[in-house]
C-alpha cells in the first residue's frame, strides 16, 4: 500500500483535529509514507525493540538496514529534543538518521544535520497546509535518506568512534531486555550470564554481563575482519571462521549464530557493524597500527577511543591505561638483566626455562615487549634468527597472560597476533594459540567440569587452562601494570585469606581502625605475585603500582611481608602524585607517566638469585662498594625520578639498571618503610607520647556518603530535605536528590528507615565542623549504614550537644608542604574536615556516660557525666614531670594542679610550633603526631595559655575576633560568582610583633613571608563589584591541613548569596588567622630549646 504526500498530510491533520493523538497514533502514516517513496523498502516500529531503548523505525531493504527514525508527538521541541540524552546517544551511533514530529523533518548523516524542513503549518481550527514544494522537498529527502550508503571509514579513530555508537545499542538493547524478562533473549542469553557470574563474575549484573557482551561481539567482529582474507566477503555468520587463534570468540560467534532469531533486536546493529567494517579502509588503519610511539600503542589507543566514545567513565573504573613504552621497556629490559646477572640465565627471557607469566594482561602491552625482548636476543645479539621460527612455537608456550575483561582479552589476542604474524610467525597451525587466558587471577585455579555446553564450555576450558598455570611451580618470572581500585570487587577466600599476611606485622595484629587500603586491588596482585615467587622458590616479580604502599603506615605489615620473602628489593619511585601535589625536591613541576593523579613506582624483587650477602654479584655493586661487607638484613635499594613526563620517558628509556645509583636502606621498625628517612631526630621524636596513647578514645571523622544532600548550609535546608525525602518512592528519592546508585553501606532505603525509626524528630538536625571555620547541618541519629553511612556514633555521641572540644588530626599526610594538620572542632566532625585527601582523625577531650536509662534516643534525657579521654599512664608520667596533682575536669591552678584542658591547650601550641613542625616533618608525615612533656612548670603553663588563646580564636570565642581588620565596603547583590586575591601596592612593613628576648631563638618566618610576600594587604574579590578589604597576603595564603581556608571558605559558597552574618563571619576567621599567626611565632619563642623537654629553665611568659 502507498500514500501520496498530499494524502500523509490530511491523515496527520484529522488525526491531530481528534484531540485525543500521541505520537503513536501517526506512525502508521509514516510507515506508508516511506515505504511510498523506496520499493522493496520496510518501515517497521516494533515495540518490543522501541521500550529496549531503539529508535522508533529501523528502515531496512531486503533486511540491511538503511537508515532510522525518531519520532516525536506533533508539535514537540525539536530544538531541545536535538539537545537531549537520547540524541547525544544516536548521532554517534546511527550513520542515517531522521528525527521528525511528522510536520518538521531533520535529517543527520554521520551525527551531523544534513538538512532542515518543516513540511506543514497549522492555521485556523488546526487545518494543516503544507509549504510550497513541500511534497517535493519530501520525496527528495526521504529517497535520499533510502539511498545514502555506509560511509567509508578511513582513520582507526574514526572506525573506533562509529563502533562505540553501535556497540552502545546492542548493549543497552541487551541490557534493558534482560531486565524487562523477555522471553527470546532470556532464552538465548540466561545460560551464557550464568556461565560468567558463576565462572568470572560473581558480583555480575545482567546490565554489567550486557556490557561486556556487547563489546566482545564487537571487538570479535573487528578481530574477525583483520583476519579475513583481504577483498573476501565478510557477513556476519562468517565470523567465527577467521577466529582460530581463540576458541573463546569463536565460540561465541557460533553460539550468536545459532540464536539468531531469538537475538532478533540486535539483529539491525549487528549488520550496522558488518557494514561499518565492510566500508573501512583496512590497509590504512593496518598501516596506522604499525607505527608505535614510545607513549601510544596503536591497538590500544584504538581501544581507549573505543571506550572514551562508548563509556567515558570505564576507562578510569577499569584503570584501562595504557603503560607508556619507556615503562614498560624499562621493567622488560630489566627483568631480563635479572635473569642473566642473578639467575645465570644467559638468554635472559629468550631462556627456554624460563616462564613468565602478566596476571593483569589488560590489553597485552608487558607481553608485546616481552615477545620483542625475545625475538630481539635471537635475532639481532646471538645471530640466531634462522632458528627464530622453531623457538618462537617454544616461547609461546612458556608466555602466560590472564585478564578478566573481554575487551581487553580480545583486545590483546588482536595485537599479540599481529606482532607475530609481523615477526614472520603467523599463528595458523590447528592448536596454536595465545596462551592469554580470560579468567580471574584473583580466584584460586579450579579445572572445571566439562559438563557445560557452547560458550559456557569454552569460558570453563578457559578458566581449567588458566588453573593449571595457576597451579603450576615453575613460573620464575611476574610482570605487569596491576589494576587499582580501592573499592576492590575481589573479595574471593582464597585471596582475602593470602592478604591476611598484611594484617601482621611483628607477629601481632596491626591493630588498624580502618585497614581498607590493603583491600585495593593492586595490594591484592601484588600479594598474588609474592605467591608465585614463592611458590615456585625464586624468580622476579616485576610491576608497576600504585606507590602509596611504600610508606603508608597501614601497610608496614605489607612492608615487612615482603622483605621476609625476598632477598633483593628495587623501588624505582617515579612520583607524579598531583593528589599530594608533589613537587619535584628543586620545587619544579613533577608529573605523572600516566594520565592519573595517584603516583606510581616500580617495584622489582628479586628471591634467590645470586645473593650479594652470600658473595654474589649485585645489580649495584659500584653504588654498594664491596658486597662482602654489605648488610645480612634484607635492604631496599630505591631511587626517585622526578621532573616532566618526557623527562622520566627520558631516563627510563636510557638507564640501564646496574649503573642506577641506588640508595640502600635498612627498614626498621615500626614502619619497615621503602622510603628514605632522615631518621637523625627519630630517637629524640620517639621518646614522646603518641596523641593515640594520650587520647585513646578517637575515630576517623564520621562519612555521610551523599555530602552534597546529606550535609546543608542551614538547619532549615536540611529539615525540608528529610521532610521530603523520607516520603518518596526510591527511585523518586534517588533522582530528585541526585543519589546515585546505592553501595553496600549506603542505599536510599537504609537512610529512609533511619530516618523514619528516629522519629524523623527535628532535635536530630545539629551543627557538623565540616571544613574549618565552616559549621554546616546535618541529620544524625549515630545509627551506622542509615542516613549516614558511618556515623562513628561512639565517639561522635561525645560531641552531639555536649560541652566538649576535640583535637582533629591526621595520621599520615600526603601533601609536601609544612605538616599543619592540627584543628579542633566542638561539634561531630567530618572525616575531610582538615583535607579531602585523608581521613582526618577526632580525639574528644571528654567522654560522656551513655544515656542514663534512656532507649531509643540518641539524646539523653537525663544530664549525662563526664571524665576525660587522657590515659592514665600519660597522666601519671605528666603529673610525676610537673610535679602537679590532676584534677579531672577543666583547668588547674597549674601552682598544686592541672586538669585535663590544661594538657589540651598545652599540646594544641606544640602542635603549632613552626620548629616542631620543621624539626619533626620527616615523621610527622607517616603516623599521628608525637607531644614532647616539659618539667619545668612555667614553659608548661605558658604553652598552655598560648595553646588556649589560639582554641578561643578557632572556636570563633574569643573577643578579639570581632575586632574587624577588613572591610566590605560595595553595596550589591553578594553572590560568590569567582573568588580571587589582588594585592594592594607593597607598603612599608609593619613593626614585628615580638622583639627578641635574651637567650631566646629568632621565630621562623611566616608562611607568605616564606614565599617570598611583602605581607602587604589586598582584596578578596567575591564578583566583578564587590570584595573584602584590608585582608593580610599572609591570612589569604594562610593553610589548615589541606584547605587554603579563605578561598575554600568563599569558593563552598559559589552561587550563593553571603547573608550578612555570613560577611561578618568571614571578617572574624581573617581575624582569627591573623592572630593565629601571631601566636604561632609567639609560641616558638616561648620554647627556649629543643628539645623541649628541659628541666629546671624558668622562662618568661609573652
Amino acid at each position: 500500500m502507498t500514500i501520496t504526500f498530499e494524502e500523509y498530510i490530511k491523515k496527520i491533520e484529522a488525526d491531530y483535529r481528534r484531540g485525543n493523538a500521541t505520537e503513536y497514533t501517526y506512525r502508521g502514516s509514516l510507515e506508508l509514507l516511506v515505504e511510498s517513496y523506496g520499493k522493496g523498502v520496510d518501515a517497521s516500529n516494533d515495540p518490543k525493540h522501541i521500550e529496549c531503548g531503539a529508535p522508533d523505525f529501523i528502515v531496512e531493504k531486503g533486511k540491511v538496514p538503511l537508515g532510522y527514525i525518531e519520532t516525536k508527538d506533533v508539535g514537540a521541541d525539536l530544538d531541545k529534543i536535538e539537545k537531549s540524552d537520547q540524541m547525544k546517544r544516536y548521532l554517534p551511533a546511527l550513520h542515517n538518521l531522521i528525527l521528525t514530529d511528522y510536520v518538521e523533518f531533520r535529517w543527520y548523516v554521520n551525527g551531523e544535520r544534513k538538512l532542515k524542513f518543516k513540511a506543514a503549518e497549522f492555521g485556523k481550527n488546526n487545518k494543516l497546509t503544507a509549504v510550497p514544494q513541500a511534497a517535493e522537498t519530501i520525496e527528495k529527502l526521504i529517497k535520499d535518506f533510502l539511498d545514502t550508503e555506509t560511509p567509508t571509514v578511513g582513520t582507526p579513530k574514526e572506525l573506533a568512534q562509529r563502533l562505540a555508537g553501535v556497540t552502545h545499542f546492542i548493549r543497552d538493547q541487551i541490557a534493558n531486555a534482560l531486565e524487562s524478562g523477555d522471553p527470546d533473549l532470556q532464552k538465548a542469553l540466561s545460560q551464557q550470564y550464568k556461565t560468567f557470574v558463576d565462572l568470572l563474575l560473581p558480583a555480575l549484573k545482567p546490565r554489567e554481563f550486557a556490557d561486556l557482551y556487547a563489546q566482545a561481539i564487537t571487538y570479535g567482529l573487528f578481530a574477525a575482519k583483520l583476519s579475513a582474507p583481504e577483498g573476501a566477503p565478510f557477513a556476519f555468520e562468517d565470523a567465527y571462521k577467521y577466529l582460530r587463534a581463540n576458541p573463546f570468540l569463536r565460540r561465541l560467534f557460533m553460539d550468536v549464530n545459532d540464536q539468531l532469531d531469538e537475538l532478533d533486536i540486535i539483529q539491525p546493529y549487528l549488520k550496522d557493524l558488518v557494514s561499518l567494517l565492510n566500508r573501512a579502509d583496512f590497509p590504512s588503519i593496518l598501516a596506522d597500527f604499525g607505527r608505535r610511539t614510545r607513549t601510544e600503542d596503536p591497538v590500544v589507543h584504538f581501544y581507549e577511543t573505543f571506550l572514551a566514545t562508548y563509556d567515558p567513565k570505564m576507562r578510569e573504573s577499569r584503570g584501562v591505561y595504557y603503560t607508556p613504552e619507556p615503562v614498560v621497556r624499562f621493567i622488560v629490559r630489566s627483568v631480563d638483566e635479572i635473569l642473566k646477572t642473578r639467575f645465570n640465565k644467559p638468554w635472559g627471557l629468550a631462556d627456554e626455562s624460563v616462564k613468565a607469566l602478566d596476571p593483569a594482561t589488560g590489553t597485552g602491552t608487558f607481553l608485546y615487549y616481552v615477545i620483542q625482548q625475545i625475538h630481539n636476543e635471537i635475532v639481532n645479539e646471538r645471530g640466531q634468527g634462522g632458528q627464530w621460527a622453531q623457538k618462537s612455537k617454544s616461547m609461546l608456550k612458556r608466555l602466560f597472560g590472564f585478564e578478566l575483561l573481554i575487551a581487553p582479552y580480545v583486545v590483546s589476542h588482536l595485537k599479540l597476533g599481529l606482532l607475530m604474524q609481523s615477526l614472520g610467525v603467523p599463528l595458523e597451525g590447528k592448536d596454536e594459540r595465545l596462551q592469554v587466558y580470560l579468567t580471574n587471577t584473583l580466584e584460586e585455579g579450579v579445572e572445571r567440569a566439562d559438563t557445560l555446553a557452547g560458550l559456557g564450555l569454552n569460558i570453563a576450558e578457559e578458566s581449567s587452562e588458566a588453573a593449571k598455570v595457576k597451579k603450576a611451580d615453575d613460573i620464575m618470572v611476574v610482570l605487569g601494570n596491576p589494576p587499582y581500585s580501592y573499592e576492590s570487587t575481589n573479595n574471593g577466600k582464597w585471596i582475602s585469606d593470602l592478604v591476611r599476611d598484611y594484617y601482621q606485622v611483628d607477629g601481632v595484629s596491626l591493630g588498624e581502625a580502618n585497614p581498607k587500603g590493603l583491600q585495593d586491588d593492586y595490594v591484592k596482585f601484588i600479594r598474588y605475585g609474592e605467591y608465585r615467587i614463592n611458590k615456585t622458590g625464586h624468580g622476579v616479580l616485576a610491576f608497576i603500582t600504585n606507590h602509596g604502599y611504600l610508606d603508608n603506615p597501614t601497610f608496614r605489615g605489607m612492608r615487612q611481608h615482603l622483605l621476609n620473602t625476598f632477598d633483593e628489593i628495587y623501588v624505582l619511585d617515579l612520583h607524579g602524585n598531583s593528589k599530594k601535589k608533589e613537587k619535584a625536591p628543586d620545587g619544579s613541576k613533577d608529573e605523572n607517566v600516566f594520565d592519573i593523579q595517584q603516583g606510581v613506582a616500580i617495584l622489582l624483587a628479586i628471591k634467590n638469585g645470586v645473593n650479594p650477602n652470600k658473595g654474589g654479584q649485585s645489580l649495584s655493586q659500584k653504588t654498594f662498594g664491596d658486597a662482602k661487607t654489605a648488610p645480612s638484613a634484607p635492604t631496599i635499594n630505591h631511587i626517585g625520578f622526578w621532573g616532566l613526563r618526557e623527562e622520566k620517558y627520558s631516563l627510563l628509556h636510557k638507564v640501564l639498571l646496574p649503573n642506577i645509583k641506588w640508595k640502600q636502606i635498612l627498614p626498621k621498625k615500626p614502619h619497615y618503610l621503602f622510603v628514605p628517612q632522615n631518621t637523625k631526630l627519630l630517637p629524640e621524636y620517639e621518646k614522646n607520647w603518641q596523641i593515640t596513647d594520650i587520647m585513646q578514645k578517637n575515630s576517623v571523622g564520621l562519612y555521610t556518603a551523599r555530602d552534597d544532600f546529606a550535609i546543608q548550609q542551614t538547619a532549615d535546608e536540611v529539615n525540608k530535605n528529610i521532610r521530603d525525602f523520607v516520603n518518596l518512592p526510591f527511585e523518586t528519592a534517588r533522582t530528585k536528590f541526585n543519589l546515585g546508585e546505592d553501595s553496600r553501606d549506603w542505599q536510599v532505603k537504609f537512610a529512609q528507615n533511619d530516618i523514619k525509626s528516629s522519629g524523623s524528630k527535628e532535635n536530630n538536625i545539629v551543627p557538623i565542623d565540616y571544613r574549618p571555620f565552616d559549621i554546616r547541618f546535618t541529620y544524625y541519629t549515630g545509627k551506622s549504614k542509615g542516613f549516614h553511612c558511618m556515623p562513628r556514633g561512639e565517639i561522635m555521641r561525645n560531641l552531639v550537644r555536649q560541652d566538649n572540644i576535640a583535637l582533629v588530626s591526621l595520621r599520615r599526610t600526603r601533601g609536601q608542604e609544612d605538616w599543619n594538620y592540627a584543628f579542633i572542632g566542638s561539634h561531630i566532625i567530618d572525616k575531610s574536615c582538615i583535607t579531602s585527601l585523608d581521613n582526618a582523625s577526632v580525639f574528644p577531650l571528654y567522654l560522656y556516660s551513655e544515656n542514663n536509662g534512656s532507649t531509643g534516643t540518641l539524646f539523653a534525657q537525663t544530664e549525662p557525666t563526664r571524665q576525660s579521654n587522657l590515659a592514665p599512664a600519660f597522666l601519671k608520667e605528666l603529673s610525676g614531670k610537673l610535679g602537679l596533682q590532676f584534677v579531672p575536669d577543666g583547668q588547674g591552678d597549674l601552682k598544686t594542679t592541672f586538669g585535663p584542658e590544661d594538657v589540651f591547650y598545652y599540646a594544641y601550641a606544640v602542635f603549632h610550633s613552626p620548629t616542631y613542625r620543621s624539626r619533626y616533618a620527616e615523621f610527622l608525615k607517616i603516623d599521628f603526631p608525637r607531644l614532647p612533656l616539659t618539667s619545668n612548670r612555667k614553659l608548661f603553663a605558658a604553652l598552655a595559655a598560648k595553646g588556649k588563646e589560639l582554641v578561643e580564636l578557632h572556636l570563633l570565642k574569643n573577643p578579639k575576633v570581632e575586632n574587624f581588620i577588613t572591610t566590605y565596603p560595595v553595596v550589591g547583590d553578594n553572590v560568590v560568582v569567582k573568588v580571587g586575591f589582588v594585592a594592594s601596592p607593597p607598603q612599608t612593613p609593619s613593626p614585628p610583633y615580638l622583639s627578641l628576648r635574651s637567650g631566646m631563638q629568632k621565630p621562623r618566618p611566616s608562611p607568605a613571608s616564606r614565599r617570598g610576600s611583602s605581607g602587604s594587604n589586598g582584596r578578596v574579590w567575591i564578583n566583578p563589584r564587590q570584595y573584602f578589604g584590608g585582608v593580610p597576603e599572609e591570612v589569604w595564603n594562610f593553610k589548615i591541613g589541606g584547605y587554603q581556608v579563605c578561598d575554600k571558605w568563599l569558593k563552598d559558597r559559589k552561587g550563593r548569596v553571603l547573608s550578612g552574618e555570613d560577611i561578618s563571619h568571614y571578617q572574624r576567621v581573617v581575624v582569627s588567622l591573623k592572630e593565629t599567626i601571631r601566636l604561632m611565632a609567639e609560641i616558638d619563642m616561648v620554647i627556649p630549646k629543643w628539645p623541649i623537654e628541659q628541666e629546671g629553665r624558668d622562662v618568661e611568659i609573652i
